[in-house]
């Protein structure tokens, strides 16, 4: 994650201030605090131990790719982006995720996603959600283990951890999230009958909500410091409302209301943490706004149709092909001139 991107791109004000690659990823570290709390409080240090691991992975991985390649090493890692990738890859993943599987997202996040392509600032895709989409792909089952809300220090965490915990165990101890029990109450299954028979867990949807609102405080934070702008994330949660109200007015049997689909998964955290990447986004107002929606309904269409019950990964890499392109056209129309540049050279 960092400032810097398609130069000439940006149609802020030249008076904008622009703050350090480091200052910023160390406010959306701090952002991110009360998601993890909230996290920790309903699921478990599970949660914890998911970005400890996911951490020091992420910095080590970073170390060695820089040896070699002959980089300076305290400099980059001082700009804390591992840190801020590993912290967002931990949350994403199901706590108490074994260390192996964490080491797999990060090695695709930090290596793969990022220190192939350049480093800082040259990456075309988010790391985190290259490494939770490849982990989501190749180890769907270990994905999908989502715990019901439990106490602090469950028991077979440690086990959990270190990856010795039989499977079948380990599908004892998980339950659906609501985003995937909706998904998979079949098609003859009424809306009000699904909900009528308490599918989920206790306090699963509650918990999933208090999340929410915490990704939503953290995200609140961002805007209010500056270092996001209100473009990406209002686009894509009005896209959201959108289409969801669109699908559940066509038929709400059927269809999950617009607040379910805010409120549950990754919608809120996507919106204000993960979208907001300035490598990976669009840049100019237009082209963010265009960027937002686009992650917002292809979300929905995922949700809907797709076979992933939340869509947040996938929607954000899809829509980060398409940045080029976006920022090609959006480019604003330089004052005196009668059309806008289309990003050619003057």
């Amino acid at each position: 994650m960092s400032m810097m991107h398609a130069s000439g791109v940006n149609d802020a004000p030249l008076t904008t201030f622009v703050p350090p690659t480091a200052s910023l990823m160390r406010w959306v570290i701090v952002a991110t605090l009360p998601g993890i709390a909230t996290m920790s409080y309903f699921f478990g240090l599970g949660v914890l131990s998911n970005i400890l691991i996911a951490a020091v992975l992420g910095v080590a991985l970073e170390a060695a790719v820089l040896r070699l390649r002959k980089r300076p090493i305290r400099v980059t890692l001082n700009d804390a982006s591992a840190l801020l990738t590993a912290i967002l890859l931990g949350v994403s993943l199901p706590p108490a995720s074994p260390w192996w599987l964490i080491g797999v997202g990060m090695i695709a996040a930090i290596v793969v996603g990022k220190q192939l392509y350049g480093g800082l600032g040259h990456n075309p895709f988010n790391p985190a959600m290259i490494g939770y989409a490849l982990l989501l792909v190749s180890f769907p089952t270990y994905m999908t283990l989502w715990a019901p809300p439990q106490e602090l220090l469950p028991e077979g965490l440690w086990a959990q951890i270190t990856g010795t915990l039989p499977t079948a165990q380990l599908d004892g101890l998980s339950g659906a999230t609501p985003l995937d029990a909706f998904k998979h109450k079949g098609e003859a299954v009424l809306a009000s009958e699904f909900w009528a028979t308490n599918p989920l867990p206790d306090g699963t949807l509650n918990a999933w909500r208090w999340v929410a609102l915490a990704w939503l405080a953290g995200g609140i934070l961002l805007l209010v410091k500056r270092i996001i702008s209100w473009h990406i994330p209002v686009a894509m949660l009005g896209s959201v409302l959108l289409l969801a109200t669109l699908f559940y007015l066509s038929d709400p049997s059927h269809f999950a209301s617009p607040l379910f689909h805010l409120l549950t998964g990754a919608t809120l955290f996507g919106a204000f943490f993960i979208a907001t990447d300035p490598v990976s986004a669009a840049t100019s107002r237009r082209g963010k706004l265009l960027y937002g929606a686009g992650i917002g309904a292809l979300i929905i269409i995922i949700r809907t149709f797709g076979g992933y019950p939340d869509a947040v990964a996938f929607a954000v890499l899809l829509m980060n092909l398409c940045v080029p392109l976006l920022d090609l056209y959006s480019v604003p129309r330089p004052t005196g001139h009668l059309k806008s540049s289309r990003g050619e050279q003057p």
